[in-house]
Parts: structure tokens; sequence; C-alpha cells
């Protein structure tokens, strides 16, 4: 056998081992994209119906959302009329609430004042300053502190 022929020899063994290796590869390869194929559709089977799931969840969320944007309105109208009412009321019922307590405030000094044992005045001075003393009890007793519920509960207490 010369050179020649051996090195010929020597590349014809090396191309049929490198054929060989490919075909192995190749092999490996188809296997894994035969897998790979299965994967995916696996996959695609299983997540199309998630898809579709999650899309009515989103819907389902959105409903309650617009429920609770109105659910919030009416609260916000509710709350918006109580506090209207609640200044209507204080509004009307205050000030002649506030003069009844203070009128009886004054009444029950005087009466207290008379069960004591003093007299009520008779020289017309001594009117005037009596006079005087209880527009002032009045005035101290209606005069605004903290608001008409404090007021009233002064003027109920004496």
């Amino acid at each position: 056998m010369s050179v020649g022929e051996l090195a010929g020899l020597l590349v014809a063994v090396f191309w049929a081992v490198l054929v060989t290796l490919l075909a192995v590869v190749l092999v490996r390869l188809s296997r894994v994209l035969k897998e790979a194929t299965v994967l995916v559709s696996a996959v695609t089977e299983q997540a199309v119906p998630l898809l579709v799931d999650a899309g009515a969840a989103v819907r389902s969320a959105n409903e309650q959302l617009e429920r609770v944007d109105e659910i919030t309105a009416n609260v916000q109208d509710a709350a918006a009329n109580a506090n209207a009412l609640s200044s209507t009321v204080a509004a009307t019922l205050g000030g002649p609430l506030v003069k009844v307590a203070a009128f009886s405030y004054g009444v029950r000094k005087a009466v207290s004042k008379q069960q004591a044992g003093l007299t009520l005045p008779q020289q017309p001075g001594e009117r005037e300053e009596l006079a005087r003393l209880i527009r002032a009890e009045v005035r101290a007793a209606t005069a605004p502190r903290g608001g008409l519920l404090g007021r009233v509960r002064r003027a109920v207490r004496g």
C-alpha cells in the first residue's frame, strides 16, 4: 500500500466516522423536535382554556368594579343628603332650642334664688338691676361654646 492509498483510506474512514456522528446527531435532534412538538401542542391545549377563563375573570371583575362605582356614588349622595339634613335641622331647631334652654335656665335660677329666701325687689332701680343680671345670665348661657349639643347640655344641666 502506498502513501497515497493510505491517505485515501484515512480520509474515507474519517468521512465515514463523521457521517455516522452526524447521523446520530440528526436522529437525536429529530427526537428532540418531536418531543418539542408534543410539548407545544400540550401547552396549547391547556393554555387556550386558561386564556378563556382569564378573559372571563377580567370581565367579571370589570362588572364588579362598575357595581362598586355605582354603590360609591350612591353612598356619596346619601352622605351629602345627610349632611344637608343635619345642617337644616341644626339651623331650624338650633336657635329656638338654645333660647328655650336659656329661658329655662334663667327660670330655674330665679326659682332657686326665690326658694333660698330671696325676694324680688320692689324698687324700680333694683328691678332694672335684676333684669340686667338675668340678661347677663342668659347671654352667658347662650354664648357659643363648642356647638349646639354642648350648649344644650350646659343649659339643661344649669
